[in-house]
Formats: structure tokens, sequence, C-alpha cells
């Protein structure tokens, strides 16, 4: 799934700036878009149902209509939101979140933390083809979740009897005495790299029983806690499955051409010049 956020004042078009795009995407998947809101939007008024559900201590609230839904609760991100949304939806426009470390376009002048794809003064000033094609130039936004789905829609995915997945993540630290790990950086040669993950895809989806390999390193900063790499099988049974998605990590490891920099709260290094 592609992400792409607009920020910029209230005054420069980054809703009109939305539906084009979205009028754009739809033709090439499926579109989902992301308002910050200032103040919770007035959705589910007092004495509703759901709002006597929510003060007697439901998280979360959901109202549905033949017209529609709705749904409320505390407490959600923006990465809880972009989870939930990557394994059915191939892009997400989000608007108003100056703050998120993704790509974006900005209209006026707004700080913002992501990378920047275009500028202009307002939204007619935006070339949406050009911002497409360097939305789908970025990293995607990948979760187990959604590398799941893709095998399952595989036209093989009749004579399999198995998923098996390995998910990998930051670990706070190897033992108690440890200085906790902050995040980590990932930095890679992309083009070699991403060669390198074909060839070991190709290769593992050449054994007999297995029908599809899918594999996904993230790469920048990624905190404490959060998921690193995915690889996830299909396969005939559970042996060819769980031996293959081993066999995968531990080549996607070896043999692929990515650098790990580690910052704890003490010190921070590159983890392959350390002997």
């Amino acid at each position: 799934m592609y992400v792409l956020g607009i920020v910029g004042p209230s005054d420069v078009g980054k809703t009109q700036l939305v539906e084009s795009l979205v009028t754009r995407l739809r033709e090439r998947g499926r579109v989902a878009t992301v308002k910050h809101c200032n103040e919770s939007p007035d959705i589910d008024t007092a004495g509703t149902d759901t709002d006597r559900h929510r003060g007697a201590g439901a998280s979360s609230t959901y109202g549905l209509s033949d017209a529609g839904w709705f749904a409320t609760g505390e407490n959600r991100t923006l990465a809880d939101t972009l989870d939930g949304l990557a394994p059915t939806h191939d892009y997400v426009l989000i608007e108003g979140v100056a703050d998120a470390a993704i790509p974006t376009v900005v209209l006026g002048e707004r700080d913002h933390a992501g990378e920047t794809l275009a500028t202009g003064e307002n939204a007619t000033a935006i070339d949406l083809e050009a911002v497409i094609e360097s939305l789908e130039s970025t990293e995607p936004y990948v979760t187990l979740e959604s590398l799941v789905r893709r095998v399952k829609a595989s036209p093989q995915a009749d004579r399999a009897g198995a998923i098996a997945t390995f998910t990998g993540r930051v670990r706070k630290k190897d033992s108690a005495e440890d200085a906790p790990t902050e995040f980590l950086e990932f930095e890679t040669y992309e083009e070699i790299a991403q060669q390198r993950l074909t060839a070991i895809r190709e290769e593992l989806e050449a054994r007999e029983g297995v029908y599809e390999v899918l594999m996904h390193h993230r790469t920048g900063v990624i905190e404490s806690g959060a998921d690193i790499v995915f690889v996830v099988v299909l396969a005939g049974h559970r042996e060819e499955a769980f031996r293959t998605v081993e066999d995968g990590i531990n080549r996607l490891k070896d043999e692929v051409p990515i650098f790990k920099k580690e910052v704890t709260t003490d010190e921070e290094f590159w983890v392959h010049t350390r002997v």
C-alpha cells in the first residue's frame, strides 16, 4: 500500500487535492483516505445508543446502517490505522498530519516530517501525474496481514494447505543488564537488494510443493518493538512451509545488502562494524 500525506494551511485546497488524487488513483486500485481532526467529529451525538456504549466503557463503537457506517474510539494511532488498511487497500491519502514520516505533498508553507514529493502554493499548482509517479517509486507500507492476503489470492492457493510466516521485530534488549535499544536504522543498496530478494524468492518457489514466497524488509528508522521483516510462504504442506520460511529469513539476512545501525540509551553504532 502506498502512503501519501497532504499538508498545508487551511486555505490552500488540501481536500480538493485529495479529491483529485482519489479520482486518478481509483483507476489503479482501492484508495482510502484519512483526515486529521482537531476536535472529535460530530458523528455520534449524546443520547444515542453508541454514546451510551462508550459511556459504559467500550473502547470502540460501530454504527451500521443500510446507508453506511461509522466508528469511534480512543487511542487509535496513525500506525494502527495504516495497519488496518494495508491488507485491503493499494493507496491511502492522509490529510493534515504533518508530523508523520511519510511521503508528502506540501501546499503553501508547512513544516513536516516526511519526504517531500511535491510543493505548490495551492492544490491547482500540483502536477497530479508527477505526484503519482513519485509516490509509486517510494517504499510501500507492508504488514504481515497484507502479505498473507496476497498469498491467499494466489492462483495456486487451492493446492496449498499451509501458510507459514516469520516476523522479525526490534528487540529492546538481549538481557536485563543491557542498555535499552531506542531504535534501529536500516540502509540498503536498493537495486542490488531487490535483485537478491527476487533471486532468493525464485529459488525458493522452485522447490517441490512451494507455491509462493513473499519477503519484505523495512528500511529507515524503526523504533523498539516495531516489526522489521516479514517472510510468508504458501505451500502444499506444513513441512515445506516451515522449512522454506526458515531458509528464506536466513538467506535474506546472509545475502541481501542491508546495513543496521543500533541506537541505545548509551550509544549508537553500525552493527557490521562491530567485531
